[in-house]
């Protein structure tokens, strides 16, 4: 069939069954754009900036398990949009970024809204494209959504220059991939799994380190059967909250810099990490000559460059995770669970003599009990964003996750900003769950316009402001670390949070008391329309347990040593 490569584009869209898309129109993509508006085979959310676009791109992917799709222009549309294809690098999350490009002739010559966009994007995407003629769109077009979605996820960009959308030639979707240099290993090897699971019958102190990866491959439900049938522990990094319940025995908690005490002596005591999923990142690790020192290492993931990059593997497996752990399950008769009582025991008194939780205050509400009173009030029923800062490591903490792809934040990047867009996009992806951000005083103002488009497309999303008029992670840092010297962190001088979510259409609440919390929140879902609900919270406030940065885990800045009066 003949046609324009801009229709290529929508062609390609529709063949592989992508129901949304986020993104800003311009100059460069026009043609694209053109074609959006004569279809109605996808929803197309105008957001009103392109990192957004990215970011709630980002929330659909990770709620929904499919590959997201943004779509901007050339030069600041670009620029704009790049920090989200770093932050969807950093988390392995797959999407497809099509920019608008100059037309061809005009590349290289400082045309107007003229960026190197693949040159920029090389370092933050899995893999880029230029197209140069639009006969090669289908074919790119396929292989975006192959590389994004396969191996460890990630995004992939997609470079079109105007002319090129213009273009009129022969569109053929149904084509066979084949890239010679791109084939990831999917199964484990079997006579490596057999080690691992003999392994792990001879260990006397074994823990699961259960991370990304695990929610990437979908594989939450059969970790969780192997976990069962071995009564091994369990540890989840950041990255993992909700693979396995928060009710569940085996689950101690997250470990790493903001972890818990027993998750944390957990990984130092144990005899046998057993890693799925995981990249031994520094925020986990703290000092690599220190982490888990005692201990061999399994480590299976899809990506052959995450293993023994950090933490050398005695089992390395390279395969996705769900494919070995049911190939482990098949040769879990070989583990006697009652082996671990005396270390389940032991990591029992750890949690015991620690436990992860905060002193409440009469006077001022607490963030935790903001984010605890949350889950009690909402649990399975929502799904939790979050934006960057102690927010983040509270909801990490104390939020009850019942299952994958329940919690939404940003991982490797760190980005302020992230979570309401990502809201968005999580909304859009799961229409029957609510939609909750926590995010700080600082990070919801980064991405606040967002308002209007959650006003306008009807995803009422709800914003938790925990807001102690403070960038309050580097103050903590500030008061702990560079005594006391509170330097450009203090945000004393702020909007009128309410006025703003009422002016773009949304609803706005106000709130010292729990009493007031309660009430907020639950009128906040009734009305099902986006709000901000403003809690006022103990302003100094840390996060505890703490490892300092290049420390190790097990020596840890604990609450009742910083905060007992």
């Amino acid at each position: 069939m003949q046609m324009s490569g801009a229709q290529m584009v929508i062609e390609a869209l529709i063949a592989e069954g992508v129901d949304t898309i986020f993104g800003y129109p311009g100059g460069a993509i026009m043609n694209v754009y053109d074609e959006i508006y004569k279809q109605n085979k996808f929803q197309h959310i105008l957001n009103r900036h392109e990192q957004a676009s990215v970011h709630a791109a980002e929330g659909y992917a990770k709620a929904s398990g499919k590959v997201g799709v943004a779509l901007i222009t050339s030069g600041p549309g670009f620029t704009n949009a790049v920090t989200g294809l770093a932050d969807a690098y950093m988390d392995s999350i797959p999407l497809v970024v099509i920019s608008g490009q100059v037309p061809m002739s005009l590349i290289g010559t400082d045309a107007f809204q003229e960026i190197d966009a693949v040159g920029i994007s090389r370092s933050c995407t899995k893999h880029n494209y230029l197209v140069t003629d639009a006969k090669d769109l289908p074919r790119v077009l396929k292989e975006a959504f192959y590389i994004a979605a396969s191996g460890r996820p990630g995004p992939v960009h997609v470079d079109i220059p105007k002319d090129v959308t213009a273009q009129i030639e022969e569109f053929n979707y149904d084509i066979e991939i084949n890239l010679e240099t791109y084939k990831p290993n999917i199964k484990g090897n079997p006579r490596q799994i057999k080690k691992v699971m003999e392994a792990i019958a001879k260990a006397r102190r074994p823990l699961f380190y259960l991370g990304g990866g695990v929610v990437n491959s979908n594989a939450a439900y059969e970790v969780r059967k192997l976990v069962q049938k071995t009564g091994i522990p369990a540890v989840e990094t950041f990255m993992a909250r909700g693979t396995l319940a928060h009710d569940d025995e085996l689950l101690i908690s997250m470990l790493g810099m903001h972890g818990s005490y027993a998750a944390n002596m957990a990984m130092s005591e144990t005899d046998l990490v057993i890693g799925l999923g995981a990249r031994f990142d520094d925020r986990v690790t703290g000092k690599l000559s220190e982490f888990a020192k005692n201990a061999g290492v399994i480590h299976v993931d899809i990506d052959p460059a995450s293993i023994s990059k950090l933490v050398p593997a005695d089992f390395p497996i390279v395969g996705d995770v769900k494919n070995v752990v049911l190939e482990m399950l098949e040769l879990v008769d070989q583990i006697d669970s009652n082996k671990y009582k005396t270390w389940r025991n032991s990591i029992k008194n750890f949690d015991e003599l620690h436990p992860l939780t905060f002193h409440e205050d009469s006077e001022r509400l607490k963030p935790q009990w903001v984010i605890q009173r949350t889950g009690e009030l909402l649990g399975d029923s929502a799904n939790i964003s979050t934006d960057v800062g102690q927010h983040q490591m509270w909801a990490a903490q104390f939020y009850p996750f019942s299952r994958p792809r329940q919690w939404i934040s940003s991982g490797g990047l760190g980005t302020m900003g992230f979570g309401f867009p990502a809201a968005i996009g999580v909304k859009a992806a799961t229409p029957d769950k609510i939609s909750i951000n926590f995010t700080g005083d600082g990070s919801i103002l980064m991405n606040c316009q967002e308002l209007m488009t959650a006003v306008e497309q009807k995803l009422p999303v709800i914003n938790i402001i925990l807001n102690n008029n403070f960038l309050g992670m580097v103050r903590q840092w500030q008061t702990l670390f560079y005594d006391k010297r509170h330097s450009q962190t203090d945000l004393s001088v702020q909007p009128d949070f309410v006025k703003l979510a009422e002016a773009f259409g949304g609803i706005g609440y106000r709130v010292h008391t729990k009493e007031e919390f309660d009430t907020a929140l639950k009128d906040a879902v009734e009305k099902n329309v986006v709000a901000f609900i403003e809690v006022i919270v103990e302003r100094f406030e840390n996060v505890m347990p703490m490892v300092p940065a290049g420390g190790s885990l097990f020596n840890m800045m604990l609450l009742e040593k910083k905060e007992k009066k």
